[in-house]
């Protein structure tokens, strides 16, 4: 009994230590010119659960995002990543007040716009934007691009005069990489990334200070993901604009965010600047999803460690106590379920200058990196080898040459013998059959009315 409440005697003074840090932190970049634009605090979203007909009773709540805080400067992106479900869409709307949040605070210039209604909220809305993920839902199909563009001139009219606007339009058109001429068309005249570049001509008309990109490449392919995002990056210098761009892919966020935030079932698990992320992860979650990332390289591929996570997401209607992880973390422990854990500099890393020095919602955190620098040929660990995978539930290696099939051999003529721990099957015994293989039977000839007979019919596809 006396050994629990000295317990929590202590990790009560640790979230004491970590708020004045905290408080610190924000107090010095006030100081230093760097005042946020944008400031977010405990940030809530309950949508009830109902039971009944005529009379309804709320039963529960879906947590879609539950105590999300985090300040967004002048010129910074600031990059939101996570599992699909943990709520960074709903923060997004949030955001631009297309929700009302259930409680906390989104100040923008140190006024707190979930107060404000009519035209106070008319006026902050024009300057903090959205770019929808979707661009072929997001454009309504019977406007011309010239009036889903010049819309929001509608609205706000003290931005462009009547007589103004087409040229207005054509030049928005110009900046985002689209012909002027094509001011007439309809959005199914344009390509998927042609029609979210449309998308963020529309945020761009009322000259924002803030755009929410709420998964803008998603639904591109690779090579249109990269002209957008190049396209955002240099609108961002050009107008001075600041980004909280969300996405899934981990390799996008870190191209074009100064700093990255991780959520998890509602709440941010690390946030950092990218290279403390991606470097430098001390919660389990963010390392996870780290070794999760495609390494280009192939000398880093052979040393990769891969976190396997075992179980399902928590459903947001009844997350877990305490830590909201721990159900998926081999590091988990009694204290795990016990408290939350603040989204603070750990106590490990506070007296230290190194770059693990950064929030991070974990009782139990620990600098990992996951992959190596590319180029290097330095295992993770001192006993690593290449090709070893590793015991355990949760941590493996990945082995390339144990995927490949053993009658597949050696990549090529100068490998040698394969290493300890490889592929097993080599030596166990013959093959099922020594023979020769037969060739298969030729097809039957198709008869006169196939559809092999002659060219394809108009209109159909055949596959090549």
């Amino acid at each position: 009994m006396h050994a629990d409440h000295s317990g929590r005697k202590e990790a009560r003074e640790e979230g004491e230590m970590a708020r004045a840090l905290l408080a610190k932190s924000r107090e010095t970049s006030a100081h230093a010119g760097n005042e946020p634009i944008l400031e977010v605090r405990d940030l809530v979203k309950h949508y009830p659960l109902t039971q009944g007909i005529l009379f309804k009773k709320q039963v529960g709540a879906v947590k879609a995002v539950d105590g999300v805080s985090f300040d967004l400067a002048a010129g910074e992106t600031l990059g939101i990543v996570g599992e699909s479900g943990c709520g960074k869409s709903t923060v997004a709307r949030l955001l631009v007040h297309l929700e009302e949040p259930t409680a906390g605070a989104i100040r923008y210039k140190g006024e707190d716009i979930t107060k404000l209604s009519g035209r106070a909220l008319k006026a902050v809305r024009r300057n903090i934007q959205m770019v929808f993920q979707d661009p072929y839902t997001s454009l309504n199909p019977r406007m011309t691009v010239g009036d889903i563009i010049g819309e929001p001139y509608e609205i706000h009219p003290e931005v462009a005069p009547k007589g103004d606007r087409r040229r207005k339009v054509q030049d928005l058109l110009d900046v985002v990489g689209l012909n002027p001429e094509y001011i007439n068309r309809y959005p199914h005249q344009f390509s998927g990334g042609q029609r979210q570049r449309i998308g963020i001509a529309r945020g761009l008309a009322l000259n924002p200070e803030i755009i929410v990109a709420d998964e803008p490449v998603s639904a591109l392919d690779v090579s249109v993901q990269a002209q957008v995002v190049n396209l955002l990056d240099r609108l961002q210098t050009e107008f001075n604009l600041s980004y909280v761009f969300i996405a899934h892919d981990l390799s996008i966020v870190r191209h074009i965010s100064n700093r990255v935030g991780v959520m998890y079932l509602g709440r941010f698990a690390e946030i950092g600047t990218d290279e403390e992320i991606y470097e430098h992860p001390t919660h389990p979650y963010t390392q996870a999803l780290l070794s999760a990332v495609p390494v280009p390289d192939p000398m880093a591929r052979e040393y990769r460690e891969r976190i396997i996570l075992h179980g399902d997401v928590p459903s947001p209607a009844n997350p877990p106590s305490g830590c909201r992880f721990r159900t998926r973390c081999w590091k988990a422990q009694e204290r795990c379920e016990l408290e939350v854990p603040l989204l603070a500099v750990p106590a490990v890393f506070r007296l230290t200058d190194t770059p693990a020095r950064h929030d991070s919602a974990c009782h139990f955190a620990e600098e990992k990196r996951v992959v190596p620098p590319e180029g290097t040929l330095e295992p993770l660990q001192e006993d690593a080898v290449p090709g070893e995978s590793r015991p355990g539930p949760d941590v493996e290696k990945v082995d390339r040459e144990a995927r490949r099939p053993p009658s597949a051999g050696p990549a090529n003529g100068n490998e040698g013998p394969p290493t300890p721990g490889g592929p097993v099957g080599a030596d166990d015994g013959p093959p099922a059959s020594t023979g020769p293989v037969s060739e298969p039977d030729p097809p039957a000839s198709a008869g006169p009315g196939s559809e092999d007979d002659g060219p394809p019919p108009s209109g159909s596809s055949r596959a090549g």
